[in-house]
């Protein structure tokens, strides 16, 4: 793996962002209560390019960034590492950008897609796509204090509220004009929240009127998915979320297929032995640097993924979920992963 060198003032943003982030990129999307530092290490060691934090509060951060810091802190490996935010005040949204910005993230991202209730009650996440004129104004008060520190913004969406409100395209230009350097969209409405299928079309669409770069994100669960999603949308990246809980390796399976000509007899697909040891390391980051393995109760949720699809999983949760010792944890997983259990 390359070292990835982070953006200077010295390089151009557009150029930087084109290059770094958008062409041929495979992003791990953040997913609040998942994408914390340990699995995106895993990510990042399967081939994930670029990294986004969990969604994080600006609210929070103004009020007591100590309290925000696990949500945003991040190692050089990470690189290129975003912070997204979240908000529905401009000024508290550009001031959160403007604390963060000491940590050196190689880009902010804007959340303007979360369907959750508490996120969009309060009219952010998803709800700014109902008040786009809101949205405008937190793109361009937050690009105004990030241009000043050579600092890209992107901005990622839904196609809209619901099916009688799908301004997407609209929106998009909007967030372009506003300064965004770079769109996400995940072609679904809110009100589907992740239920039925995403409409590759409106990427497409999105594509075809923006000139800054856009990432497609929904629905790529196999390297399969990820290439028919660039043939059709002709989009500049990809973001995958869902489809890499309980397979990391998807990032790098996606990575062979793209450079064996689309082939799939090309792709290496991990023996069990490889995926468990993935797995075991990734419950070493959970308990790096501490003592407390009430840690591992967080971690359950990637163990419900990871042990999907087994004869046995449904046993070997029913052991995982009620310890905390990891090497009960761990003999479990192997023992699982070996048609032992």
């Amino acid at each position: 793996m390359t070292e990835f060198q982070p953006l200077t003032e010295n390089i151009d943003i557009n150029s930087y962002v084109k290059n770094k982030l958008a062409h041929n990129k495979i992003w791990l999307a953040p997913l609040a209560g998942y994408t914390d530092a340990p699995f995106r290490f895993i990510a990042k060691k399967c081939g994930a390019d670029v990294l986004v934090s969990e969604m994080v509060s600006a609210d929070g951060v103004k009020r007591n960034f100590e309290k925000m810091a696990h949500y945003t802190r991040f190692e050089e490996f990470e690189r290129p590492f975003g912070i997204q935010l979240f908000g529905d005040n401009p000024n508290v949204m550009a001031k959160a950008s403007e604390i963060l910005s000491k940590l050196k993230p190689d880009f902010f991202d804007i959340n303007m897609g979360c369907p959750v209730k508490k996120v969009v009650k309060r009219y952010a996440g998803s709800a700014l796509m109902l008040k786009p004129d809101l949205a405008c104004e937190i793109i361009k008060q937050v690009s105004s204090v990030l241009d000043n520190l050579n600092i890209p913004l992107t901005v990622k969406i839904r196609s809209g509220w619901d099916d009688d409100n799908i301004n997407a395209i609209d929106f998009a230009q909007m967030a372009e004009q506003a300064g965004a350097k770079l769109l996400i969209i995940h072609p679904r409405t809110r009100k589907q929240h992740f239920s039925g299928h995403s409409n590759w079309d409106i990427i497409k669409q999105i594509k075809q009127v923006l000139s800054i770069p856009v990432i497609g994100n929904g629905d790529i669960y196999t390297p399969e998915d990820a290439i028919q999603m660039l043939n059709e949308t002709k989009c500049d990246g990809i973001m995958i979320g869902r489809g890499a809980l309980g397979k990391p390796w998807i990032f790098q399976e996606i990575k062979d297929y793209l450079s064996n000509n689309n082939n799939s007899n090309c792709i290496k697909h991990l023996a069990p032995n490889e995926k468990l040891k993935y797995i075991l390391e990734h419950i070493d980051r959970v308990l790096h640097n501490t003592q407390d393995t009430k840690v591992l109760i967080p971690m359950r949720a990637h163990f419900a993924f990871y042990t999907k699809g087994f004869a046995n999983g449904s046993k070997a949760r029913e052991i995982i979920f009620k310890s905390i010792n990891p090497d009960e944890i761990k003999n479990t997983l192997r023992d699982l992963f070996n048609g032992k259990l």
